[in-house]
């Protein structure tokens, strides 16, 4: 298409020489015109021969690429069928080892065939002899096949008992080798420690006055005077021969503190009248108040605990108005809080959270309104409500094992708190209820066959069982103690741990005559 183009465009330029030179020769003259028409001539050939030759080399260009695109393509095509044909040979030699596999697999089926029909026959063989066995063995002891597993079962099972009891019992004796002594030593460290004072309270405060003069003032005119301070402060006070001694009477230890500091305020004032009363025990209330967030203040710097919350600071410091068994609720709860920091050193806990938690453990005894949960579940809504943490809430709920303990903290400050409540002369028991207590301990074990007597012994630290010799082997008596301590843990309520020891022993007697 391009070699035409040029050649009409050399066809055009030489028909415009023509031209030219017809038009030169009518206004020139002929000889001029036919210069011209020579040169253009000539031009018109040079031009020819340039359009000629780039036709050429237009030409010759498009060939070369034309070529270069085929045999490109070509290598291509030749490269395609050389995979095809190796991709061929891979087919055919895949499906040849295929047939071989089949091949194999017919003949390992044949051959598995040909095993199960001897297997099965070979089992129906032992089946046979089988049968027969058990028949000959049925005949000869005189029991069925059922009644014979039935009686190995059952000696198993007691093999079984026995085997389990004798392990429990290696595993239990060298636990209490290592962990009870680890944990006897720390628990004697912390108490040795520790050191608290015992603090037994009653339901009576003495206020002691110079004279008995001033009994008569306290009374007042008709008794006007006593009856406006037992209606202010709720306290029963109580005037009796008892020489320089007034009697204030009553549960509250804050109504009772209240209404002692308002009568010292009023005999030392000398102004002792219905309207003075009132207003004198108004402001001890206030002031009682004021102390009151003063102790728990003092009593978290002195143990070094910080962030609690306001309300929280406030229960602490009604604890010393508390008393749990006539020991104080806060001195307990100080020295649970050092206990339980001690303990938490020795075994490499926080002491400071072991603290925090020893001290907050009885916060539910001391509400504003009384609760229906017991005081642990109490204290645990406490201390979520004040943000406590997790762990620290968990050790309150759970030291009397009302909730599932889930931190390390909550089975130190259960130890801690018995520690606190069980030593000598800590806790005053009504006689009735350490008696009734020591009962029921004997009873309880009582109630198992083969017992023969048991005795309370060391104030009920310690609980002994006779049983008979001829009624109970010595792994029966192994059984029977751990049985007991853990009906005596889940049924009772009593300080400290108990001991149970149970005594089987043989006794031979004869007489000579």
């Amino acid at each position: 298409m391009s070699v035409l183009y040029y050649i009409i465009i050399a066809l055009l330029g030489l028909a415009a020489g023509v031209g030219i030179t017809l038009l030169v020769q009518q206004k020139v003259g002929k000889s001029r015109a036919r210069t011209l028409m020579e040169e253009a001539a000539r031009e018109a050939d040079v031009l020819k021969k340039n359009k000629l030759l780039e036709a050429r080399e237009q030409e010759l260009k498009i060939k070369n690429e034309a070529e270069k695109t085929a045999s490109q393509r070509m290598a291509k095509v030749q490269s395609a069928e050389a995979r095809i044909k190796q991709r061929e040979l891979q087919l055919n030699q895949q499906q040849s080892e295929n047939q071989r596999a089949k091949n194999d697999i017919d003949n390992q089926k044949s051959a598995l065939e040909t095993r199960s029909a001897q297997l099965d026959a070979r089992a129906e063989e032992v089946e046979a002899v089988r049968r027969k066995a058990l028949e000959e063995l049925e005949h000869i002891s005189g029991l069925t096949a059922d009644e014979a597993k039935e009686k190995l079962v059952d000696s198993m099972r007691d093999e079984a008992k026995t085997a389990a009891a004798a392990y429990i019992n290696d595993i239990m004796d060298e636990a209490k080798m290592t962990a009870n002594k680890e944990a006897k030593k720390i628990v004697v460290q912390s108490i040795q420690r520790v050191a608290s004072e015992t603090a037994i309270e009653n339901s009576v405060t003495v206020f002691h006055i110079d004279s008995d003069e001033i009994k008569g003032r306290i009374i007042g005119r008709e008794g006007r005077n006593i009856r406006a301070l037992e209606a202010a402060t709720g306290i029963e006070i109580i005037v009796d021969d008892t020489p320089e001694a007034i009697v204030l009477s009553g549960f509250d230890p804050v109504r009772r503190e209240i209404a002692r500091l308002a009568l010292h305020q009023l005999v030392t004032d000398g102004r002792i009248h219905p309207a003075r009363i009132e207003e004198v025990v108004a402001k001890v209330r206030k002031q009682i108040e004021e102390e009151i967030i003063e102790t728990g203040k003092r009593t978290a710097i002195d143990l070094g605990i910080h962030g609690l919350h306001p309300d929280l600071i406030r229960i602490v410091g009604k604890m010393k108005y508390r008393s749990s068994y006539g020991q104080n609720l806060l001195q307990h709860s100080r020295e649970t809080a050092n206990l339980c920091a001690v303990m938490a050193s020795e075994l490499g806990l926080n002491p400071k959270r072991a603290r925090r938690a020893g001290l907050l453990h009885d916060i539910g005894k001391v509400p504003d309104e009384e609760p229906e949960l017991p005081h642990a579940l109490f204290g645990m809504k406490l201390a979520e409500k004040y943000k406590e943490k997790p762990d620290i809430c968990n050790a309150i709920g759970a030291h009397h094992d009302e909730v599932e303990m889930t931190s390390l903290l909550a089975p130190i400050v259960q130890v801690c708190d018995a520690i606190s409540g069980a030593r000598p002369g800590a806790r005053r028991e009504i006689v009735e209820a350490y008696i009734k207590r020591l009962k029921d301990l004997e009873q309880l074990a009582l109630s198992y066959p083969g017992v023969v007597k048991t005795y309370a012994i060391q104030a009920g630290r310690e609980l002994r069982v006779i049983v008979g010799a001829d009624k109970i082997d010595d792994v029966e008596t192994e059984r029977l103690s751990t049985e007991i301590a853990r009906r005596i843990q889940d049924e009772m309520t009593y300080p400290g741990q108990v001991k149970i020891t149970v005594i089987r022993e043989t006794r031979s007697v004869s007489y000579a005559k």
